[in-house]
């Protein structure tokens, strides 16, 4: 029974990681702060919550990193945790560069002298590449520009996991994520926002949804579907670098049209407002990324299209309010 470990356990990538690792018939592990203190929605919805084996830990500690490592003995690392929200991190730019790259770098040297054997996965971002203006799709080779706290600490992380297999021959490698989402998103962000939202209006529990810039393009997938192409890099001969997108920019008006039109709303002019505080100082207007070597060397492809992914959350936001 292959044995793998993942940071981020508890957020929408590990959910949806834990239930693929566990269906595949691996040992999960999973790294929390604190057992009592945590929430477990989202492992508790995709019914995964007791099969996956808790650790108590957090990922600023290198040497509590290095014991579990030594402990559990992995196959397969997955680091997923972070300070994952973009706008959080113009406000406390300090903790999210302590978490997202300072952590990844205790979390690579824990891999490097306890688990040398294994292979480590990196959760890198489409947000690294930030200021590039370019009318192409971003890949691999795309040169980067962060705009954001959030956005240059992922940079750091996915240099310092190019360094540690350059440098000591390691098996580490990066997935550079587009946006993904799903009903286990956190509501702080945009699609969950919009959802939870609309399902709010449709139930008479709220009138408006208030948002920033709803000008952005994104390139959007389902994370279920994301996940996977993260497994299929670990099962590679050799480490590399991988784009995982859907290959297709969609606006956030594009996303307020599915998620009205699914309650029968055609004109939502009047249900959206726009707030100052929710604008960034640097926004990022467009990403979208190239996966055509995941489809050629991974044999991934997006499994789920983007209408289909609106409806799926606002279904299920509609299902959570009406309970």
């Amino acid at each position: 029974m292959p044995k793998a470990f993942i940071t981020g356990t508890t957020g929408q990538d590990g959910a949806y990681l834990s239930e693929l690792l566990l269906s595949k018939g691996y040992e999960v592990h999973g790294l929390v702060r604190d057992k009592e203190k945590s929430d477990f929605w989202r492992l508790v919805e995709l019914d995964v919550k007791d099969k996956v084996n808790l650790v108590e830990g957090d990922l600023t500690d290198e040497e509590r990193l290095k014991n579990i490592l030594t402990d559990i003995k992995p196959d397969e690392i997955y680091n997923l945790a972070a300070q994952t929200f973009v706008g959080a991190s113009w406000h406390d730019p300090v903790a999210t560069a302590d978490i997202n790259a300072m952590g990844t770098l205790k979390l690579l040297e824990a891999f490097k002298n306890c688990a040398s054997n294994a292979k480590f996965y990196q959760a890198s971002t489409s947000e690294m590449y930030g200021g590039i203006h370019t009318s192409f799709a971003l890949d691999e080779a795309t040169s980067l520009h962060p705009r954001s706290p959030y956005a240059t600490s992922k940079l750091f992380a996915h240099w310092m996991t190019v360094n540690y297999r350059e440098s000591f021959d390691l098996f580490s490698c990066s997935g550079i994520l587009f946006n993904h989402e799903s009903p286990l998103r956190g509501i702080e962000f945009v699609t969950r926002k919009i959802t939870d939202g609309v399902a709010r209006i449709k139930l008479g529990l709220s009138k408006s949804i208030s948002l920033g810039n709803i000008d952005a393009k994104r390139d959007w997938g389902f994370a279920g579907d994301y996940v996977e192409a993260m497994w299929l890099m670990l099962q590679q001969e050799k480490p590399e670098d991988f784009v995982i997108s859907t290959g297709v920019t969609h606006s956030i008006h594009d996303l307020l049209d599915i998620a009205f039109e699914e309650i029968g709303i055609n004109d939502w002019s009047n249900y959206i407002t726009q707030d100052p505080k929710f604008m960034r100082p640097s926004e990022v207007k467009e990403l979208c990324g190239k996966n055509e070597k995941a489809k050629r060397l991974l044999g991934w492809e997006p499994k789920v299209e983007f209408k289909e992914l609106v409806k799926m959350m606002v279904e299920k936001d509609l299902e959570r309010l009406e309970k």
